[in-house]
């Protein structure tokens, strides 16, 4: 059965629709689909980043590489983090080289991160976003909403429930815009 929401994005106009989809127009009033179903991704710190590690919390959600000309977003989402870690919210990264935009190994990743950085956020080791090996949530995002990252950092923000509440593109800044308005809106 087709959640209500998606009934509704899936009615509107054309140019509003493929706003929606590509993420340019995030929609964060309603939730956009019913609980993910359970997944997982390795962490790039060894072990496993669970969905339900997030029950009860937002989940700010980023496919990111480390040669993008968004890669400098980082910064943003650390602050993100640790302005609003607090209250509930944690941005995951998962670096991608699905653009051919990510260094060439888990290692490499994780080190320039924290060394570039200063990333302490949770992160996946490099995983698909897209196409038949994408991982973790992305395959469901893909078959439910119709969000298929079409390039590095993406945004998808969870409510603690699972549902999501919000997509953006590439170029949506994690401070003091849209994002933050629905973290803030998804935590209260």
């Amino acid at each position: 059965m087709m959640h209500p929401n998606r009934r509704a994005v899936l009615g509107a106009p054309p140019l509003i629709l493929s706003l929606i989809l590509t993420g340019a127009l995030p929609m964060f009033a309603q939730p956009l689909s019913g609980p993910a179903p359970r997944w997982s991704l390795p962490s790039i710190e060894g072990g496993v980043i669970s969905s339900s590690d997030f029950k009860g919390k937002a989940l700010l959600l980023v496919n990111s590489a480390s040669l993008c000309g968004y890669t400098p977003q980082y910064t943003g989402l650390q602050a993100l983090q640790d302005k609003w870690g607090d209250r509930g919210l944690v941005v995951l990264a998962v670096p991608s080289d699905d653009f051919n935009q990510e260094k060439d190994s888990n290692g490499a990743v994780k080190e320039f991160c924290e060394l570039t950085f200063g990333l302490s956020l949770p992160m996946a080791e490099i995983s698909h976003v897209t196409g038949p090996e994408a991982a973790g949530p992305y395959p469901w995002l893909a078959q439910e909403l119709g969000f298929v990252p079409r390039w590095n950092f993406n945004k998808v923000l969870f409510d603690g429930e699972g549902r999501v509440i919000g997509t953006w593109g590439s170029g949506a800044e994690p401070l003091g815009g849209e994002i933050e308005a629905a973290v803030s809106a998804a935590l209260s």
